[in-house]
């Protein structure tokens, strides 16, 4: 879907609603619920330097290279430059010592692709992975722009994906909040099911087309439906960019209780569940556990940190402990 179509269905042209009467921020949020997250994104860092506890500077995690460097000028060498910024190719045609200056980049451009298909909304235990995801997108688009930073994303469900460019300004955050609150708020238990589901691959092209090098690109999602090329894709990213994933679960995905009866829908066709048959519940561990196998596979092999959110508690408090400022003892 063309992405002007796609911002008309999400309202990104027209003001946003008001918070309906009673309606359950864990069930679905509003852009006024996800700009109250302002305040609390101060001290949060996706950049290389973080705490020691940090996610980000885990084994597998830090190929991040933070801010690029733009060259400035070619100037004669002075007493206290660094050697190693000599340009030899010009000082051996001029015979005299020149050095290489630069600067670095300002207002890096940042990505943040947020999922909000209907395989996020679902939640067992706080809230909808759906709005975990939204939330966590808010504090880093808070966050990132607060830096500086220009700021963009593609907000995407199961028949659109929204492209916001990014820029640094409070309008281009503003666009993208609404945008994901829009999103959030299509998702409904009853909708029709759909004959052609759209691939978290689709939203990974686009990123990898817009993203051609030094910029900041978070995904955000439960990684439904990966495949070879959603490896191919991320592999393609990383190297030219810093990339996060902040793959999205539930409780239960960790521990699939022994005596749960699911229905599960597509919204004509159901069946039910029952995980007291050890060969169901057998598969269903496999199937939540092989999702997050092959995250932190690319973990390993692209070098990427990968930040883990769980959908069972509040998102500010756990990416606060991810990413190193506040101890697991201290929640």
């Amino acid at each position: 879907m063309h992405d002007r179509v796609a911002r008309s269905r999400l309202g990104l042209n027209s003001k946003p609603p008001a918070k309906a009467d009673g309606a359950d921020p864990r069930i679905h949020v509003t852009l006024p619920q996800l700009r109250a997250l302002e305040s609390q994104a101060h001290g949060l860092r996706f950049l290389p330097r973080q705490p020691a506890a940090s996610v980000f500077n885990g084994r597998h995690a830090s190929r991040l290279r933070g801010r690029g460097l733009n060259f400035e000028e070619l100037r004669n060498y002075l007493p206290g430059d660094d050697p190693r910024t000599i340009d030899w190719k010009v000082t051996a045609r001029t015979g005299k010592p020149h050095v290489r200056v630069y600067s670095e980049e300002r207002d890096r451009p940042a990505l943040i692709l947020v999922d909000q298909r209907m395989s996020m909304f679902f939640g067992t235990k706080h809230a909808m992975k759906s709005v975990t995801a939204a939330e966590a997108a808010a504090l880093a688009a808070f966050r990132i722009l607060d830096q500086g930073d220009r700021i963009g994303g593609i907000i995407f469900g199961d028949e659109f994906a929204a492209e916001i460019k990014p820029k640094a300004s409070r309008s281009a955050r503003d666009r993208f909040l609404t945008a994901i609150a829009r999103a959030n708020q299509m998702l409904q238990a009853d909708a029709p099911a759909i004959d052609t589901l759209l691939s978290l691959n689709v939203p990974l092209r686009t990123a990898a087309r817009i993203a051609r090098r030094n910029h900041l690109v978070i995904v955000i999602s439960d990684f439904d439906g990966v495949d070879d090329e959603t490896a191919s894709l991320i592999g393609r990213i990383a190297s030219a960019n810093d990339l996060i994933l902040c793959p999205v679960t539930d409780p239960m995905a960790e521990e699939i209780p022994l005596d749960l009866k699911l229905v599960v829908s597509d919204g004509e066709l159901q069946v039910e569940l029952d995980t007291a048959s050890g060969e169901t519940h057998k598969r269903l561990a496999e199937f939540s556990s092989g999702r997050l196998s092959e995250i932190f596979n690319w973990q390993k092999r692209y070098g990427l940190p990968v930040l883990p959110l769980n959908s069972g508690e509040e998102t500010v408090p756990q990416i606060r402990r991810l990413t190193g400022l506040t101890s697991a003892g201290r929640r």
